[in-house]
């Protein structure tokens, strides 16, 4: 009651107190518009009093001219004469009186017009007055909604506070449990793929016997004498082979297990490997009857090369071109244009790894001798090294550098790698520790396409170059030893791929015009074969140990046709 009894006092002050001194004004003139009405018919009635007097003496005096005047008589025309100098004096007052009345009038209208005028202000503002209570009560009314509703906010924020608190305890115990769970999984596969990895190595050396004593099993009883020799030491296996077959004029056949060179001299294959253009070609340095292509229809093929029949497909899913690839025992890899690099299991045909890191085209790749850290180089001027024993793989070293790398090889006896860069220039690293160890810059003109390292003698580096010469370096003296150029051989494209055979004795490359396969005698630096087959520009050559048929090159051109050479 208090509270509205302010409210009502507020409200009367703020509706009267402006307006007081209009209503004590109304009132002062309304008495004085009554006191000027009174006084004017006081003055009537005097003024009709005095026209009666007056008339009366105009009568007297007229009867006093008729007569003889007397003292009377003029002592009264002295009292008219001060009568009506007082009459016109007073009449003269009442005029000017009147007048002010009238102009008092005139002001009391206007100020009555005023005040009406001033009323309906008055009404309004009692109208807007009410109005602005009204949103006053509402704004009051959703006032204390919202702070109630604040109120309620602020407990169930304490009660989410908590919740958080407590999930975020729970939320730790169950990362400690997942991780401890995580590494028990992965310390379980990793000694699960590493049984694996020995059942499957057993299994293939086993397997390799097996075909090997089989193959000799029906060459007959002498020939078997002869691998037993060749076993217990005899290095010319060959040798033993050819006195014991039955016809000494016929030319003798490379056995299993050969690393001599031997010269491709026509096709013993000719296969449409892929229907768009092919990159490169690899063979497989565990099993050496195999070899895989890659090509821009995005895909991996492996070729047996005993029968050159196709042995698996293997697809990056998408139509960017694949530019590098390499095989060893089980794992093919490939890498390309979606800047990753595929890795795929041989036995199980499935992709095992998708290798993510670079932010550019990956131009190339290489798998160490162990099968398994895999290297790559990127147009984002970076190689990686990449560990794919476990379940899940994992980035082990970047080497930086400052031109793109167009090719990479590694060494089977050190734990280094050597990269051919679009500068001209090769790079060698040290792959535990991605530690540059030796820059040889500016080697060739416009970019070198193809690096391999001299089996047995890692110190000399096969490279070949756009500038259409291949090249031995010794990597000890920073120094080219032997240069191989000829006028029928050009390079043309950045993964344009040479080649050292098994013994380190010739140098090959397929010409990226004609197609021709040159070979070249690295002692001599002669020119000893040049192979005419392909239609097209070849694009990718390799030189393998050979398998049990003895096969050893392989060369691939633009248009996808393999070529395995006898």
């Amino acid at each position: 009651m208090d509270d509205l009894y302010n409210l009502i006092q507020q409200r009367n002050s703020r509706e009267t107190l402006p307006f007081l001194s209009i209503h004590s004004s109304n009132a002062y003139l309304r008495n004085h518009v009554d006191s000027l009405q009174a006084r004017y018919e006081w003055l009537e009635r005097q003024y009709l009093e005095q026209q009666q007097i007056v008339a009366e003496q105009q009568q007297a005096i007229e009867l006093s001219i008729n007569g003889a005047p007397t003292k009377v008589e003029a002592r009264l025309r002295e009292q008219i004469a001060k009568l009506q100098g007082d009459l016109r004096e007073r009449i003269q007052n009442e005029v000017k009186y009147t007048a002010d009345a009238i102009e008092a009038s005139n002001e009391l209208s206007k100020s009555r017009e005023e005040n009406s005028a001033q009323d309906a202000t008055i009404s309004n503002l009692r109208t807007e007055l009410a109005r602005c209570n009204e949103i006053i009560v509402h704004l009051q009314s959703e006032l204390e909604n919202s702070k109630s509703l604040a109120s309620l906010a602020d407990k169930q924020i304490d009660g989410l506070k908590d919740a958080i608190r407590s999930l975020q305890e729970e939320n730790e115990e169950v990362t400690k449990l997942n991780k401890r769970l995580v590494d028990e999984t992965v310390s379980d596969k990793e000694r699960m793929a590493d049984q694996l990895n020995n059942m499957n190595t057993t299994i293939e050396c086993q397997q390799k016997e097996v075909n090997m004593l089989r193959s000799y099993a029906k060459m007959g009883k002498g020939q078997i004498g002869g691998l037993f020799r060749g076993l217990l030491g005899d290095k010319n296996l060959s040798a033993s082979n050819t006195d014991n077959s039955k016809d000494p004029g016929e030319n003798p056949k490379r056995q299993w297990g050969e690393t001599c060179a031997v010269l491709p001299s026509q096709p013993l294959y000719t296969i449409k490997a892929h229907r768009d253009d092919a990159s490169c070609v690899r063979y497989d340095g565990a099993n050496l009857n195999r070899v895989a292509t890659a090509s821009s229809d995005a895909t991996v093929r492996v070729f047996d090369t005993s029968n050159g029949q196709l042995e698996a497909t293997f697809s990056a899913g998408g139509r960017l071109p694949l530019i590098g690839v390499d095989i060893g025992g089980d794992i093919v890899c490939g890498c390309g244009a979606d800047k990753t690099c595929r890795v795929w299991q041989q036995q199980t045909k499935r992709m095992i790894h998708q290798l993510a890191g670079h932010s550019q085209k990956i131009t190339c790749v290489r798998l160490f001798p162990c099968h398994k850290y895999i290297i790559t180089g990127s147009a984002d001027r970076s190689m990686r090294v990449w560990d794919i024993s476990r379940h899940i793989y994992t980035q082990t070293t970047t080497f930086r550098h400052s031109s793109t790398s167009n090719c990479i090889d590694v060494s089977s006896e050190t734990n280094s790698a050597v990269s051919g860069h679009l500068d001209g220039g090769i790079r060698f690293w040290d792959a535990r520790t991605g530690d540059r160890v030796l820059d040889i810059p500016s080697l060739h003109d416009g970019g070198v396409t193809s690096v391999h390292f001299k089996p047995g003698n890692n110190n000399e580096i096969l490279t070949n170059g756009r500038d259409s010469t291949l090249k031995v370096v010794d990597a000890r003296t920073s120094t080219v030893i032997k240069t191989f150029l000829d006028p029928g051989f050009r390079t043309l494209t950045n993964q344009a791929s040479s080649s050292f055979s098994p013994d380190g004795a010739y140098a090959a490359a397929g010409s990226g015009d004609s197609g021709d396969i040159f070979v070249w005698n690295v002692s001599s630096g002669d020119l000893e074969k040049r192979l005419s087959s392909h239609q097209c520009g070849a694009v990718g050559l390799a030189w393998g140990k050979g398998g049990n048929n003895g096969q050893q090159v392989a060369s691939i051109d633009k248009s996808g046709v393999l070529i395995l050479w006898a």
